[in-house]
């Protein structure tokens, strides 16, 4: 068998790392997704059946409270807001383009409140999601540095197409704080705490998100699981 000649031998070895490069960033991303995940209980959410939480909000004098029970299995939604006499449930298939514009009104609520709460497995689940490390940086609000991870949504798509958030981690690869860019504003949306951590079944959720001054304040109330096959709810302890 005749030599490979040099230049042939040279660019199958170039590709080789490049495949290689390609593979270990996927992979580092994917371990990294999984670190924040499992410090949350990703790993065990397939044991639950319902999830419930009253989201509440304060903006300035503005105050908004909104209830839900989600059934993920099933991906069926149950809302109780103010001003809504009555609960309104729906499979989150039926958010479609017939679907009534009250209905993807709620559905919007939906994943908003859902993402403020479980962000983090959010970050496990949508491989859509670029994530990258980079380092240690200041903190946003406070003294200190941590581990930030940049989160970029897909540019197209669902409701926050080209969202960027900038979540600092913990030594537990836990949330300390987030900077939230609304379409991948250079200015920043929100700025944010993650605290209060409590334990919900085998979850472990925050519970409590301040700003840098008492102009805005979000907070979860009521929040517990339900696990398949059991039926008592257990609320964060």
């Amino acid at each position: 068998m005749k030599p490979l000649p040099r230049v042939l031998l040279i660019t199958l070895l170039l590709l080789g790392l490049t495949a290689c490069t390609g593979h270990d960033k996927e992979t580092r991303q994917m371990t990294l997704r999984e670190r924040i995940g499992n410090a949350y209980g990703v790993h065990y959410f397939s044991q639950i059946e319902q999830i419930q939480y009253r989201f509440n909000v304060k903006i300035g004098e503005k105050q908004i409270s909104r209830f839900w029970i989600w059934e993920p299995k099933l991906d069926r939604v149950t809302f109780k807001g103010m001003n809504y006499q009555e609960a309104v449930t729906y499979y989150r298939h039926e958010i479609d383009a017939t679907a009534s514009s009250a209905l993807k009104k709620v559905d919007a609520w939906f994943i908003n409140d859902n993402y403020w709460l479980l962000f983090p497995f959010h970050i496990a689940w949508d491989t859509n999601l670029a994530v990258e490390d980079i380092g240690r940086q200041n903190l946003p609000l406070g003294g200190g540095k941590a581990k930030c991870v940049v989160i970029t949504f897909p540019a197209s798509g669902g409701y926050t197409p080209g969202d960027v958030y900038e979540i600092y981690l913990n030594d537990n690869s836990r949330l300390l704080q987030w900077v939230y860019r609304h379409g991948g504003s250079e200015e920043p949306t929100r700025v944010t705490t993650w605290e209060n951590y409590r334990q919900a079944g085998p979850l472990v959720l925050s519970l409590n998100r301040q700003a840098r001054d008492e102009s805005f304040r979000l907070w979860f109330t009521g929040v517990g699981v339900k696990l398949v096959g059991v039926d008592n709810w257990m609320f964060t302890e």
